[in-house]
């Protein structure tokens, strides 16, 4: 098995009775998470933020990953945190936020809402209509990681992107998208103004799509892709600590 990147490891908290799972996107890996985490261990929660199959070794490792694989450590991620809290949120970072939505999708009864940041449920580049075939002649492109507009700012993320990978990804997207009208739980979503990774009409998407009366969205007018690592990742920290404290009903 490949070694783990410096700080790509897995992390959690124990804090107290109300859990959050904190999930990184797609050829990322838990740094671009670590600080959101840490700053919601420091509000006194507990926090699982697992290390996704594939990711945070090489990029080589993704391409025998699957959405399958991702899904189910963030399941059994969250299962850990039902254990030991009384309620629950789910973050997530572009993929991460995908798996987000699926979760309150298939697991909402064990949700208190959900926060997406950058989150992508579809993709309008008409390359990929040619993925399915493609992915078996071309193990991978440039990668997709470091957007960030703070100077100085590395996610650490993998130089490639394997097409398979891709490819599985945009299949969890098609079934994360048909399904939004399933989402009923309070959802925060942050979006930034420029984005080179994800297209912003997703969040319009998202908004029209689930069926949560408590929405909100905010935008990010000083960060790209990767917001947590970015210029408003203070106060995307502050919100979601507030969010999470809500609806979970935690008097601060």
């Amino acid at each position: 098995m490949a070694e783990v990147l410096p700080g790509a490891e897995a992390w959690s908290a124990e804090g107290g009775d109300v859990g959050v799972l904190v999930l990184h996107g797609l050829t990322g890996n838990p740094v671009s998470t670590r600080p959101l985490a840490e700053a919601l261990a420091r509000a006194g929660f507990a926090v699982e933020m697992p290390r996704l199959p594939g990711h945070g070794t090489v990029w080589q490792e993704l391409a025998k990953a699957t959405w399958h694989d991702w899904v189910r450590e963030a399941v059994d991620a969250l299962a850990r945190l039902r254990r030991r809290t009384r309620a629950r949120v789910a973050v997530g970072i572009s993929m991460g936020g995908t798996i987000g939505l699926h979760l309150a999708e298939s697991h909402g009864e064990d949700l208190a809402g959900i926060v997406v940041i950058n989150p992508s449920v579809y993709s309008g580049d008409p390359r990929l209509k040619a993925l399915p075939f493609l992915k078996w002649v071309i193990p991978g492109l440039p990668g997709i990681g470091n957007d960030i507009a703070r100077p100085g700012g590395d996610e650490k993320p993998y130089a490639r992107l394997p097409l398979k990978a891709l490819a599985s990804f945009l299949q969890m997207q098609r079934m994360v998208r048909d399904h939004l009208a399933a989402v009923t739980v309070p959802t925060l979503i942050f979006s930034s103004r420029v984005d080179h990774v994800v297209e912003q009409g997703n969040g319009d998407v998202i908004m029209e799509g689930i069926q949560s009366t408590e929405v909100e969205r905010i935008w990010l007018e000083r960060s790209y892709h990767v917001a947590t690592l970015d210029y408003d990742a203070d106060m995307i920290e502050e919100r979601t600590v507030a969010f999470v404290r809500r609806v979970t009903s935690v008097v601060p």
